[in-house]
């Protein structure tokens, strides 16, 4: 069965998945449709890199950098902006755009808020989407303030806290409680990949799994003992009589997860 990576979902509000296979109605009624998603990446810049004390930035960018791979291997609308990305703050991390060309950035003006921008709202409700999915440096402020923008306007929003970082582990605690407070629903890179994902069935299941290393280092491991064990059993097969028949659809070459 072939299976286009466009047809997976549909826009008709049910978020359900649709590879062929009957699934249980009412799954998916509590996930992001990802039809409906856009992807901000706010302020990833060097200078704010150096003040990131929540976690590691390499691991920040790695997940960031995971997030713009996953828009555009699944064609999600992705926007960007820095703040005065001139001065001390810096310049936006490359991954981003060289991971996501596709990618629209949106200059601002001096607003910390990127959403006291009327070009970056503008950017934003023209894709059309209601659905967003967040994640800047600082947490604190360049993904709070416009996440709670965002939601006083009606968007539902997700805010990516390992794709994001923080002065401090007490300011990423206080942002949690008041995301939370909000109504700002807090993921992580893992979980949004997963949420996108939701079936092995499909024929960029690999694809996916190699983002999976990203997020989660040691998952490459499981991709390379899962490897190991089909090309032992092959092995087995070869020489003790009839060789069976191994599946090379995608949903089977890549590893099971979850």
């Amino acid at each position: 069965m072939t299976v286009n990576n466009g047809n997976i979902y549909r826009p008709d509000g049910k978020n359900a998945i649709h590879d062929g296979i009957e699934h249980e109605p009412s799954a998916g009624k509590a996930l992001f449709d990802p039809t409906d998603v856009v992807l901000l990446l706010l302020d990833h810049q060097s200078g704010l890199f150096q003040n990131v004390k929540d976690i590691s930035v390499a691991e920040l960018r790695a997940n960031t950098t995971a997030l713009a791979k996953l828009a555009t291997l699944q064609q999600i609308p992705v926007i960007t902006t820095a703040s005065v990305p001139d001065g001390p703050n810096g310049p936006l991390m490359p991954e981003i755009h060289e991971a996501a060309p596709h990618a629209v950035y949106v200059p601002r003006k001096g607003e910390v808020n990127a959403w006291d921008n009327a070009l970056f709202v503008k950017t934003v409700r023209e894709t059309g989407k209601k659905t967003l999915i967040i994640a800047g440096v600082w947490t604190s402020v360049c993904v709070m303030f416009p996440a709670l923008d965002a939601k006083a306007a009606g968007y539902k929003v997700y805010a990516v806290i390992d794709a994001s970082g923080d002065p401090s582990e007490m300011a990423s605690r206080t942002t949690l409680a008041r995301f939370t407070q909000a109504g700002v629903i807090p993921t992580s890179a893992n979980a949004v990949i997963c949420e996108m994902h939701r079936t092995w069935n499909r024929p960029d299941a690999a694809q996916l799994a190699e983002l999976y290393t990203m997020v989660s280092p040691n998952y490459r491991a499981v991709m390379e003992s899962y490897a190991k064990a089909q090309e032992v059993e092959e092995a087995k097969q070869t020489n003790n009589g009839p060789k069976s028949t191994r599946s090379t659809t995608p949903a089977l070459a890549a590893p099971p997860r979850l």
